[in-house]
């Protein structure tokens, strides 16, 4: 027998499954089962493997095994949080735009998590070693990884959707969120608004970093001191965009000089930001000007009709799934990691010239 692979037929880097299975004091079938099904397993049982596993740092290639069990014709994708905070807005688009480009090429897409507690993240590390998938997209956050296990190692292709990850090697889908920003705040110091208010999402997430970067830049052009921008957020994830517009709210009331215009990095936050603001008696856009990012459907039916900088989510989702289904299908590297599909600015009633 080649040494190399152990007796049930797996490809492993470094252990072999019978060292995890000598250790645990189980059978190597119990091993097997617990890395492909972990649902049929006991919970005593499979914690003693999972333990014995990561002493011995073992790593299955779900490639190998997908080769064994057959190919799955299935692709998860993994969300960024929870579906009941209000990001839900445009994920029904992004994954109607992927579930039909999915079927026009044959596969069938699996929604991995509604969360990302750790449970979620074991559930999806075992989708993917267990070789029941495919291929995975992720949107908009960052690779699962739990207990030294990581979906990078899984030997799965992988594309991510609205966050660039390429310079770790994997290819990326995503819009251009600086030159967005960038241009939208332009048109306001055109229309004479010269103090701004910035509702920002994580720090240091991709998107807040770029999306602010965006308006330092348009700001710096203007000959403006990036003082004229006041922040408000930073702690919250974008999942609680409807608190994070709420606190913003709080927040301007209590600056001695007010902003003229509002920039929020999301939709939710502009909202939930106009709501609480109008119950001051200020009026949009006469007192303030608000523009917000993402596109929502709703953005269209605010009071006022809100301005947004729209993702192309229908379009970056057909060309994740392209470049999924071409990384599937090939053993070289691709040409390129990064694809930037444009977003487009939709001016509403929210945006007015700037209060002499």
């Amino acid at each position: 027998m080649n040494k190399n692979k152990d007796v049930a037929g797996e490809e492993p880097s470094g252990a072999l499954m019978a060292d995890v299975a000598r250790l645990a004091g189980v059978a190597i079938s119990t091993v097997s089962r617990a890395l492909a099904n972990p649902g049929r397993v006991n919970e005593k049982t499979r914690t003693k493997i999972n333990a014995a596993a990561r002493q011995l740092g073992y790593t299955p290639n779900a490639m190998a095994r997908g080769l064994r069990i057959g190919k799955s014709n299935i692709i998860m994708i993994i969300l960024p949080g929870s579906l009941y905070y209000g990001v839900s807005q445009i994920i029904p688009q992004v994954l109607q735009s992927i579930n039909k480009t999915l079927i026009q090429g044959g596969y069938n897409l699996m929604i991995a998590n509604l969360d990302r507690d750790e449970a979620s993240e074991r559930h999806i590390l075992d989708l993917a070693f267990g070789g029941s998938v495919r291929g995975a997209i992720i949107l908009s956050s960052k690779l699962p990884e739990v207990d030294g296990r990581s979906l990078a190692n899984s030997g799965l292709p992988i594309v991510s959707m609205l966050l660039d990850m390429s310079d770790a090697g994997l290819q990326s889908v995503v819009t251009n969120d600086r030159e967005a920003v960038r241009d939208v705040t332009a048109e306001l110091v055109r229309l004479g608004h010269r103090r701004f208010f910035y509702l920002a999402g994580p720090e240091g997430n991709y998107h807040d970093v770029e999306r602010y970067g965006g308006v330092l830049e348009a700001l710096d052009a203007a000959g403006l001191p990036r003082q004229a921008v006041r922040r408000s957020g930073g702690r919250l994830d974008y999942q609680h965009g409807f608190d994070i517009g709420v606190q913003a709210a709080d927040d301007f009331t209590k600056l001695a000089e007010k902003p003229t215009a509002v920039i929020a990095t999301s939709d939710d936050m502009a909202i939930s930001f106009i709501s609480r603001i109008k119950r001051v008696g200020l009026r949009i856009p006469d007192d303030l000007s608000v523009v917000s990012f993402d596109g929502s459907p709703v953005c269209e039916f605010s009071a006022p009709p809100l301005s947004t900088i729209e993702q192309p989510v229908e379009e970056m989702g057909r060309a994740a799934v392209e470049l999924l289904l071409d990384a599937i299908g090939r053993a070289h590297n691709p040409a390129t990691l990064r694809t930037v599909i444009r977003s487009r600015l939709i001016l509403r009633e929210s945006i007015a010239v700037a209060k002499t």
